[in-house]
């Protein structure tokens, strides 16, 4: 069978038998507690991949339905569909006891979680599966892992893209192709736990304001306010305390919900509070203003700095400054986006002057030691005349078995000679290095039925010069694929490509691991200043809250060994500075016992990856900076950081400004 099949069989796969519910939704817009669902298509498909349902509708949003030139659904075109709530009943009986399919899935699962909350009723779904983040796992020989690609590569056929019922008949054929990769490859399927926490009162919070200026520092004990203070508010007052921040926010001041070492003043009528921001405030010196002196300060509030624009970053004429607090320098080369900084003689790439990588900023934390990171080349893509002393350019070798140190030692020689390393079987797999102990390793039975060289853990001292294994069943291996992803070492950058006019995609960080049984992994983000410090606490993405409050940086749970963070550039306020990417560990386990995490910079859903990295930085930490964006004058840059911290992710946070309760 060829892996284009479109056979409907999948019997044979006991491991992979589920009832299934693939569900595709057209909206009024990207953002599921404030936009709304306008068509709905639900098919039903049992264990051996035969169809046992189907339904669809459009719907009446009673709201502008939004990009029409996406979906073609006009108001008029909608007016007389029935409400969702009209429908709920019938979308839920075919979902109970199933697990959701979507490509994408929490797009369509949180759509539906707030469609039906909104009617009072909650979403029967206690599992889903993201095909996107199934083909990630599978990564076929296709160029993009959008849905119409994907239908291309496995031979289904596609009528109408963005009609809701069509996507979902071609959903149901990717899923039965991918299901047989799955097999072929012995991936466990990345299934999502979905409890249920909708809320029956659904009530979107509006999006908080961002200050317009800098924060110009410490208050000055009888001088005045300055737009742009941080301040923040403890105990009783006579004054309400929605009037005193309505007052301070409309005056220009940033009244924050926590204390930091930022912080400009505590306001506050009770000195010697025992609270925890008066606590805080004490520790780091915060100035004490007492209400009455606040209102009469707040009459004749300075004229502040405004937060600069994206063109006019301080950075764009020469080296960064580093931000106070940092923790430990990282060093690496900056590289556009096409991999090539600046070329010299000997083919070797250096970064110029203007490009010089800044030092990287973190909390104040007690830094696990780690080994120094030396300067390195600008990755590349390899090219004849590059890959020369780069022998395993253009592979992916996947270690298996050693001690953590051991495998991530190896690992770092297979970037070292220009290769990229694999965390987990995918069809880009070329080659795997047995270690001692990997004999155990399920996946090893795998490589003689895939092709693949396994080699002893002498090869990488000097790995052959041939070219890349292909399995026998799939002569397109490379047929349609795109450029690889360019290979970051810890520490590398790479400027993100200036997005044309009316194409400013979201930009994805997805960091990947390899399954675990004995310990949870979360990815949170922190939306960060100039100072390195959360505007306020809702800049804290995890998943006890999802999403910042003007919808910009998200998270996607993927998958139990995948999750995404999402971000919206271009709708960034100019004060926002950097995203910075964070992986915690809930539990005992340290990421040495975790292994290597793959990080993966990526232009909107399913498009081919801009850059990845595998970071093994960490042995003993629990705590782990992945990746960030950030801005450096007109121009985006990602990072991959990789740098570990003993401290749980309270303490990570804090250090962050974010206001954690003892």
């Amino acid at each position: 069978m060829t892996l284009s099949s479109p056979s409907r069989d999948v019997s044979g796969l006991r491991d992979y038998a589920f009832d299934w519910a693939l569900v595709d939704v057209e909206t009024s817009g990207v953002i599921a507690r404030r936009d709304r669902v306008l068509s709905v298509a639900v098919v039903t498909i049992g264990p051996d991949g035969e169809q046992t349902g189907e339904f669809s509708t459009l719907l009446n949003p009673g709201c502008d339905p939004g990009p029409v030139h996406v979906h073609g659904l006009t108001a008029e075109r909608l007016l007389g569909a029935p409400t969702f709530e009209q429908v709920a009943g019938r979308i839920g009986a075919l979902l109970q006891d199933r697990v959701l399919v979507a490509h994408n899935a929490q797009f369509d699962y949180d759509f539906l979680a707030h469609e039906f909350a909104r009617a009072r009723l909650y979403l029967p779904v206690s599992q889903r599966l993201c095909t996107l983040a199934l083909n990630r796992q599978v990564d076929p020989p296709a160029a993009d892992m959008k849905l119409g690609t994907l239908a291309a590569h496995y031979g289904v056929e596609q009528a109408r893209a963005h009609d809701a019922l069509d996507d979902t008949r071609v959903l149901a054929g990717i899923l039965r192709a991918t299901l047989r990769e799955a097999a072929r490859l012995d991936l466990p399927l990345p299934l999502v736990a979905c409890p249920p926490r909708q809320d029956v009162q659904f009530a979107p919070q509006p999006p908080k304001t961002p200050c317009a200026y800098r924060n110009p520092g410490r208050a000055e004990a009888g001088g005045p306010l300055v737009q742009g203070m941080k301040i923040a508010i403890t105990g009783e007052t006579a004054t309400s305390r929605a009037e005193l921040v309505a007052r301070s926010v409309a005056a220009g001041l940033n009244v924050m919900s926590s204390v930091s070492r930022h912080t400009s003043a505590l306001v506050t009528n009770e000195a010697d509070s025992a609270s925890a921001k008066a606590r805080r405030a004490a520790a780091a010196g915060v100035p004490v203003i007492d209400e009455h002196t606040f209102l009469r300060l707040l009459r004749d509030v300075r004229a502040g700095t405004p937060h600069r624009g994206a063109a006019e970053g301080a950075g764009a004429s020469g080296a960064e400054a580093p931000a106070s607090g940092v923790a430990a320098p990282v060093s690496g080369a900056a590289v556009s986006a096409s991999g090539v900084a600046a070329a010299v003689p000997g083919n070797a790439v250096a970064a110029p002057a203007s490009t010089a990588v800044p030092a990287l900023a973190a909390p104040v934390l007690a830094a696990a030691p780690s080994t120094p990171v030396a300067a390195v080349p600008a990755p590349r893509r390899p090219t004849p005349a590059t890959t020369m002393g780069r022998p395993l350019a253009g592979r992916r070798v996947l270690i298996l078995g050693g001690t953590h140190p051991a495998a991530a030692a190896a690992r770092t020689r297979v970037v070292e000679l220009g290769g990229s390393a694999a965390i987990n079987l995918s069809r880009t797999v070329t080659d795997a290095v047995l270690l001692p102990g990997g004999e155990a390793d399920r996946r090893l039975r795998r490589m003689p039925e895939l092709g693949l060289p396994v080699h002893d853990e002498h090869w990488l001292n000097a790995p052959g010069a041939t070219s890349p294994a292909t399995d026998s069943s799939s002569p397109e291996r490379e047929a349609g694929r795109p450029p690889a992803p360019l290979v970051l070492p810890r520490g590398g950058v790479v400027d993100l490509p200036v997005p044309q006019r009316d194409a400013a995609p979201l930009w994805h960080i997805t960091a990947a691991w390899a399954p675990q049984e004995a310990a949870d992994i979360d990815v949170v983000a922190f939306v960060l200043d100039e100072d390195e410090q959360v505007t306020f606490d809702e800049d804290f993405v995890f998943y006890g809250a999802p999403e910042n409050p003007a919808g910009t940086v998200r998270l996607l749970t993927d998958g139990p060994a995948e999750q995404t963070i999402a971000v919206d550039l271009a709708s960034l306020p100019p004060g926002s500075r950097k995203v910075a990417v964070a992986a915690a560990i809930d539990g005992e386990a340290a990421f040495g016992d975790i292994g290597a995490v793959q990080v993966t910079a990526v232009p909107g859903t399913g498009a081919a990856p801009l850059a990845r990295a595998t970071l093994d930085a960490a042995t003993t930490e629990r705590t782990l900076l992945l990746a960030e964006f950030y801005r450096r004058g007109p121009v985006w840059r990602f990072r991959a950081v990789g740098q570990g911290y003993d401290d749980g992710l309270a303490n990570l946070a804090r250090g962050y400004g974010v206001d954690i309760a003892d």
